[in-house]
């Protein structure tokens, strides 16, 4: 099986989503090859939401992708999920296409799957709007990774990825919602 992996922008969250859901695909005993579609760089949210930017990107990997995933930031946008059920809904005949937002941002799943410092509640890491810098950046600092690829995100991401079930346990409203659905068509 083929997923293609349609993040905001690759640059980073390739090295956050190509190790977590590699390892889903394993733990839900469908190994799958997984890609991160770099052509084109969407290079932000907007753009990523865009159905003229999605239907050029599944028009180019129709028949060599089985499943498309949309991965974008919630951002604090309480909305979004909405708009990416109209988005899944305009792509449904388009094969298996599904969007998911990190609450609230991809680095919240990367932190789930991490042990984190003893001073660090897992309930404020969630409910924060801006993971990256207040938690995510701060780790990368302690970890002295900031010089890693990604900005310490592989070398973090990897790490992660070996608990996916924490972070399906943590990350309920959309990590394990996807995985969930996932389960359900593969």
């Amino acid at each position: 099986m083929n997923v293609l992996l349609i993040p905001e922008d690759f640059r980073n969250d390739q090295y956050i989503l190509k190790p977590l859901f590699s390892r889903l695909f394993r733990t839900i005993d469908r190994p799958a090859t997984v890609k991160v579609c770099q052509d084109p760089l969407l290079g932000g949210v907007g753009e990523a939401l865009k159905p003229k930017r999605l239907t050029e990107i599944v028009q180019r990997y129709e028949g060599m992708i089985d499943i498309f995933i949309l991965c974008v930031d919630r951002d604090g946008m309480a909305g979004r999920r909405q708009r990416l059920d109209q988005i899944e809904k305009k792509f449904a005949q388009a094969g298996t296409f599904f969007a998911v937002n990190a609450w609230e941002e991809m680095e919240t799943w990367l932190l789930a799957g991490l042990r984190l410092p003893r001073s660090w509640r897992w309930a404020d890491v969630r409910a924060e709007v801006h993971v990256k810098e207040r938690y995510f950046e701060p780790l990368v600092a302690r970890r002295r990774l900031s010089d890693a690829p990604g900005g310490g995100r592989k070398p973090l991401g990897e790490e992660a990825s070996g608990r996916i079930s924490a972070i399906r346990q943590k990350c309920p409203e959309d990590f394990d919602r996807l995985a969930e659905r996932l389960e359900a068509v593969v």
